[in-house]
Parts: C-alpha cells; sequence; structure tokens
C-alpha cells in the first residue's frame, strides 16, 4: 500500500478515537460487548463505515459482523468502493472475516487480551473446540490461525510499531495506543457491570 507505516497508524488511531469508541460507548451502555470495527477506503484511507457490538439486537451482531453488514447495507454507487478496494480495521482479533471479501485486516488487540484483559474467552474457546486449534494453555495468539492465508493476510497494528524508524513518532503513537487501550480497559468495566442483564449467549 502506498502508506508509510507512520500514515497507516496515525489513520487507524484518527478512526478509533474519532469514529469507533463512540460508538462503542453507546453499545456498551445498552449491554453489548466493546468490539467496534470500521472500513477505510484504501486509495486514500477515507472512511466508508464504522460500527460498534450490537448483540444486545441480535447476538450475530458482533463489531466486525455488525460493521459488514452496514458496509454492504450502503449502495454500491453511494460508498463507491468494494470490499476488495478497503482497508478492515477491527478493534479487537476479528473472529468472523473469512468470507467478508476483505483482503487486508489489521486488529489492535488479540484474541490473548480479549482472554486475559477483557475476560470475553469466546473466540479462542470457539477456535480450540470447534476447529481443533491447539489446546495448550494458555493458547497463543499466533498458533490458533493463519493469520496469512488464501482468504485474507491480518496484522497487528503492536506488530507494526516494530518498524517505526522515527522515535518521536513512534513515542506519539505509543502513547496514543495506550490512551485507546485505557478507553477499553474503561468500557470493558463498564460492560462487566451490565454483564447478564441481556439475553446473550456467551456473555
Amino acid at each position: 500500500m502506498p502508506y508509510s507505516t507512520c500514515t497507516l497508524l496515525q489513520a487507524f488511531l484518527d478512526v478509533l478515537t474519532q469514529s469507533i469508541i463512540p460508538l462503542t460507548r453507546g453499545g456498551v451502555s445498552s449491554g453489548s460487548k466493546v468490539f467496534g470495527a470500521a472500513v477505510l477506503r484504501s486509495k486514500d484511507l477515507s472512511l466508508v463505515v464504522a460500527e460498534t457490538n450490537d448483540e444486545a439486537s441480535c447476538p450475530l451482531w458482533h463489531g466486525e459482523v455488525n460493521c459488514i453488514r452496514k458496509f454492504y447495507e450502503i449502495p454500491r454507487e453511494k460508498r463507491g468502493v468494494g470490499s476488495d478496494e478497503c482497508i478492515f480495521l477491527s478493534t479487537h482479533e476479528p473472529c468472523a472475516l473469512a468470507w467478508s471479501g476483505f483482503h487486508h485486516i489489521y486488529f489492535l488487540f488479540s484474541y490473548d487480551d480479549t482472554r486475559d484483559t477483557f475476560a470475553i474467552p469466546h473466540d479462542i474457546d470457539i477456535l480450540t473446540s470447534v476447529f481443533h486449534a491447539p489446546t495448550s494453555s494458555p493458547v497463543p495468539s499466533d498458533d490458533l490461525y493463519n493469520r496469512q492465508n488464501k482468504f485474507f493476510s491480518v496484522y497487528s497494528i503492536e506488530g507494526l510499531m516494530g518498524q517505526l524508524t522515527d522515535d518521536d513518532a513512534k513515542q506519539d503513537l505509543r502513547t496514543q495506543i495506550k490512551s485507546v487501550k485505557q478507553e477499553y480497559n474503561v468500557l470493558a468495566e463498564n460492560y462487566a457491570r451490565g454483564k447478564g442483564e441481556k439475553e446473550i449467549p456467551l456473555a
């Protein structure tokens, strides 16, 4: 892609803080989990759509699935791009994307983080129970599936940080990432307090 790592990271963090997190605050207050996602146009990194988890309305509307649904609800002539002309940004390592048509996927929180930090172990449980992924404990995220496969390539935002050579830019982006993670810690605490109040399987 024709962008520097710094430009890509800044675009992701802007979308996280300005678009996804505000939606997720509302989702968490309605009883949904902390997951969210966005679709950006590859050509200019502009936002097509951002969404958050809405499983309080329907258990299928996980953050990334809800975002995909909203993406395809926008008429093609209005959004002007197909999934193959976009980047998919997920707040947490996505669990339902092989069939979506998005070829480049980036995430901030790994399955390990989802299990350990957010106390939501279901992604790892599903992969190990349904798809015969390794069952060592704890299961490292890297061993659960092929992040580079014929359907898509998945990259960690944290991993991109290692490619930066500008120390000032790296420090600034680390500060922004820390701030985003702190926001999610608060959201996770709010979700945990209201857990069980809604009819959500695997709460």
